[in-house]
């Protein structure tokens, strides 16, 4: 359920000059406005984990009378029937306090569900063809992605290896992974992956990029995220859990999907490479084809 797109761009135009504090309060209401609708003040600066004051000075600085004002624009389109996929997992949720394993599992499994099929959404469908479209236009494709964002980085370079030569993954030994930057060129085009908490070095690596001409494309979790001012293209993944842990399952989705995508660009081209790499293997004898016995 998002609140009016006034209200929300207003925010997200916004941020950049609130206060640390403002800040935490103005991305949990981005990022939770049915909860703004539906709980008290000092109960949503509790999960803000923020004063309820600082949700006062929110709705002020937004050039709103007070925060009654903010929850009611929230409680009006909440009315409207737009509740969304989190919505409704967060009342399933609410229905028991038990804890025991099945329902964690169940939990998660849901939430995950939901996050995946948000991804299917009109918009976010637009922003994974724009991106696939972009990163098939590139000369190179730099891949970055530190801490958490890892994996999600490495998988989409590794099939991307399997497609050709394009990738490039900035995860050198020594510190010495932005040193594939050195002959980057405004024909080329950085895949970066983060989430809050961001790493310090992927946002200062992306910069450079961006100031060497590279054209950025991100895979992150929020409107507010420091990578949304200087990207070309975005794509935004869910990263709530039930665990104690954020989730990347939307994430590497994405990468799944961005990968298929520029596969099926050039079938034939595809064809050729896969049966490349698919007789390399065999020649290594990478994966085990024997049957194990039974006694």
């Amino acid at each position: 359920m998002p609140p009016s797109d006034s209200l929300k761009d207003r925010i997200i135009a916004q941020y950049d000059a609130m206060s640390p504090q403002l800040q935490q309060a103005a991305r949990y209401v981005i990022e939770h406005p049915e909860e703004v609708a539906l709980v008290s003040m000092r109960e949503l600066a509790r999960l803000a984990a923020v004063q309820p004051a600082t949700m006062t000075r929110l709705a002020k600085f937004l050039g709103l009378p007070g925060y009654d004002e903010l929850r009611a624009q929230h409680a009006a389109v909440l009315r409207r029937g737009n509740d969304g996929f989190a919505a409704k997992v967060r009342l399933r949720l609410d229905e028991g306090n038990e804890t025991v394993e099945s329902d964690i599992a169940s939990h998660m499994l849901q939430g995950l569900s939901a996050q995946i099929a948000k991804l299917c959404e009109p918009d976010s469908l637009k922003r994974l063809e724009a991106t696939a479209n972009r990163l098939r236009s590139a000369r190179k494709v730099y891949v970055l992605g530190l801490r958490s964002c890892h994996a999600v980085a490495w998988h989409f370079h590794y099939v991307m290896t399997l497609l050709g030569d394009r990738s490039v993954h900035l995860d050198g030994p020594g510190g010495t992974g932005g040193d594939a930057l050195i002959r980057a060129t405004p024909e080329d085009v950085m895949l970066v992956i983060s989430i809050k908490p961001y790493a310090s070095d992927t946002l200062k690596l992306a910069q450079l990029a961006k100031d060497k001409g590279v054209g950025i494309l991100s895979i992150t979790d929020s409107e507010v995220s420091p990578l949304v001012g200087f990207s070309e293209q975005i794509i935004f993944c869910a990263t709530e859990s039930d665990s104690f842990f954020h989730t990347l399952t939307p994430a590497l989705a994405v990468s799944e999907v961005l990968c298929t995508l520029l596969a099926e660009f050039n079938r034939p081209k595809t064809l050729e490479a896969l049966q490349q790499a698919d007789e390399h293997l065999a020649h290594l004898n990478t994966y085990s084809t024997a049957i194990p016995r039974r006694d």
